[in-house]
């Protein structure tokens, strides 16, 4: 069995490399090729592409970039055609994958005297919260869909489109099987001293997610930079520790701004830190409904081109924009959006959730337990892979 897999950011390359175990224990002896990151790579993928040549976002980055996303689109339907796949999954990124799967279904319908791959959508594209007229997309050329997110169902009811599956969140699957590295502050020398012991009981952490793509981390990290700033200048500054998520795709030099405010640096730890954090500055994205299952409260921050925010304020048909918010369908989180997502603003929400005894904190508390029973789930991505099995 041949499967062709396009992830075209990290979240994707996480939950595709968990469908590709899943799909080895139906299919021993398949073969995998496609694009993602690391994590696919690791697991038996041979990658096309890195999705760190995929990831552009936003109106504005998307028509500069639109040569190079054309060159990559072409490689791509080439790339497929030529590895001749028994299946085609998409993971999200539905700018990119949407293309793929016109291209194909037209391709295959052309050419009825060859093998007809099935063409599967895993991890629904947001269609709900902008161009929803996509679904009729999703309708003519996917086979089958298999959604993440429970209200998602009747969504695509309203389309008339019923080859679809709510088979859970696999972040649940991701973090519940996640164990802790004890010894993670001290190997990256993350302990200061405190009245000369090294320990760490009165340290609050405070960790920044500044996003897995070059755009979100240029337009985010400054004003989390002032934060830290602003904490620094309290009376009891130095009881905060913040320390930054970082993505080894990226070019190490966008960090670097951060190091030199002092600020420390770890690569592909996330839920390391997640496991200890206070507290977080999260950019809007798969990392809030991570940090919620890690029961850490959040401030969510969003920022983009001054353009593609105009444009997005049309079009998007949504209230949140963290997941958070959005699965629970009322504001847990406090969502800082553009002008918003000011040092101050988000100072002030800050110390708001490391006062364990404030209505925010415990309200946040409370409400992350219910969002994690409402989602809970287990074995997603196997039972994804069975569904498939059975389908094909």
């Amino acid at each position: 069995m041949r499967f062709y897999i396009i992830a075209g950011e990290k979240s994707g390359d996480l939950h595709a490399s968990n469908l590709v175990n899943a799909l080895k224990k139906e299919y021993p002896t398949a073969i995998f090729r496609g694009f993602g990151g690391e994590l696919m790579e690791n697991n038996g993928v041979t990658l096309a592409k890195h999705y760190r040549e995929t990831a552009f976002m936003g109106f504005v980055e998307v028509i500069r970039n639109l040569r190079t996303i054309q060159k990559l689109l072409s490689f791509c339907k080439k790339d497929i055609l030529n590895f001749n796949p028994d299946a085609v999954i998409f993971v999200d990124y539905p700018g990119f994958n949407l293309r793929i799967a016109k291209f194909l279904r037209k391709h295959y319908t052309k050419n009825y005297d060859i093998k007809t791959p099935k063409l599967f959508y895993y991890i629904s594209p947001k269609l709900w919260a902008w161009n929803q007229s996509r679904a009729k997309q999703i309708k003519k050329n996917i086979d089958y869909m298999f959604s993440i997110l429970p209200f998602e169902i009747d969504f695509y009811k309203k389309f008339d489109f019923d080859r679809i599956t709510y088979v859970g969140n696999p972040l649940f699957d991701s973090i519940d099987n996640f164990i802790p590295n004890t010894n993670f502050l001290l190997e990256n020398n993350l302990k200061y001293k405190v009245n000369k012991v090294d320990e760490n009981n009165n340290q609050k952490i405070i960790a920044l997610l500044a996003g897995s793509r070059k755009q979100e981390v240029t337009s985010l990290l400054p004003v989390m930079i002032e934060v830290v700033n602003k904490f620094r200048q309290k009376e009891d500054g130095n009881e905060y520790k913040f320390i930054l998520a970082g993505v080894s795709s990226l070019d190490p030099t966008i960090y670097q701004a951060a190091k030199q405010n002092g600020i420390d640096v770890i690569f592909e730890q996330t839920y390391d830190l997640l496991s200890v954090a206070n507290a977080a500055i999260v950019a809007s994205g798969t990392a809030t409904l991570e940090t919620a299952l890690f029961q850490v409260p959040q401030v969510v921050i969003y920022k983009v081109n001054a353009i593609t925010y105009q444009i997005g304020k049309l079009v998007i048909k949504v209230k949140w924009i963290s997941l958070v918010n959005l699965i629970a369908n009322k504001e847990i989180v406090k969502e800082l959006i553009q002008k918003d997502a000011s040092a101050q603003h988000i100072y002030q929400e800050l110390e708001l959730l490391l006062d364990t005894k404030s209505e925010k904190y415990l309200f946040i508390k409370k409400e992350y337990t219910k969002l994690k029973n409402q989602i809970q789930t287990e074995g997603v991505s196997l039972r994804t892979a069975k569904k498939i099995k059975e389908i094909l």
